[in-house]
């Protein structure tokens, strides 16, 4: 019998990923499982003053918009690090001409939990810096914050692949910097719309804690449940991570040098 071939981030043509089809299937209207992800996302923002993060991280920013407006008001400046040149085309149009009004409902939410961030979604997404790379491009010790939304997982089949993709993401914060992401749970490699299937690899939180126990420290993970009015993509519900890089010394962590593509 042959053996299945396990696909990793290099084997997929990010630049073609179809944004519009994976609009229309996840954003363009805001979900349940949306509204938990900003709950517990705004609950983190909301504890740093105005202004008081000088630099912070979204790490394979792709299409969506609410991670970058959640951070609109703490920090002064927001890289949004994508690889993808499908993604990078919409994100720049978004900034230059004003959001789709299909994002007013996430920022009315956004706002609501966090009266900090400017009246209008156009000016909490005014620090944002399109940037376009790969996790090979960043430099440990860069970003008060990293947030990673629906990304490590969802690029690659290969579990060591996933671990040293989490190792980056850890290491791109300064010691003591916040750590904050959204992982698909148990999601198989997926379909968007009719296109191509996209590899992923299928994390628990067992799997989330024993990468990112050794890594950090005040690890916490919530979660949010299937979301059925979502299409079908084989997930079973949405851990949600809180952690911070530790400021001492931390147990050993054997890691490969190469890193994964997708950023």
């Amino acid at each position: 019998m042959g053996t299945t071939q396990v696909r990793r981030n290099r084997d997929a043509d990010w630049d073609a990923w179809p944004v519009a089809d994976y609009l229309a299937e996840n954003y363009r209207r805001l979900h349940p499982c949306d509204i938990g992800v900003i709950h517990h996302h705004a609950s983190v923002h909301r504890r740093y003053a105005p202004g008081s993060l000088a630099r912070t991280l979204e790490l394979g920013a792709g299409p969506n918009l609410y991670p970058l407006m959640l951070a609109g008001a703490a920090s002064r400046r927001i890289d949004a690090l994508e690889p993808s040149v499908a993604n990078l085309r919409y994100l720049r149009r978004q900034l230059d001409r004003g959001p789709d009004d299909s994002w007013q409902p996430f920022y009315a939410l956004c706002r609501s939990l966090d009266p900090a961030l400017p009246e209008s979604c156009t000016e909490a997404l005014r620090p944002v810096r399109v940037v376009p790379g790969t996790v090979d491009d960043l430099v440990p010790g860069t970003y008060d914050l990293a947030s990673m939304n629906f990304v490590a997982e969802s690029v690659t089949e290969d579990i060591d692949e996933f671990t040293r993709f989490c190792d980056v993401f850890v290491r791109v914060v300064r010691p003591g910097g916040r750590l904050l992401a959204a992982f698909m749970e148990r999601m198989p490699s997926y379909r968007i719309g009719a296109g191509p299937v996209w590899p992923a690899c299928p994390v628990d939180e067992a799997a989330l804690r024993a990468v990112f126990t050794p890594r950090t420290t005040g690890l916490r993970i919530a979660r949010v449940v299937k979301d059925l009015t979502l299409p079908e993509y084989g997930d079973t519900g949405i851990p949600l991570l809180t952690a911070e890089r530790p400021t001492g010394p931390t147990r050993p962590v054997t890691t490969s040098t190469a890193a994964p593509r997708h950023g």
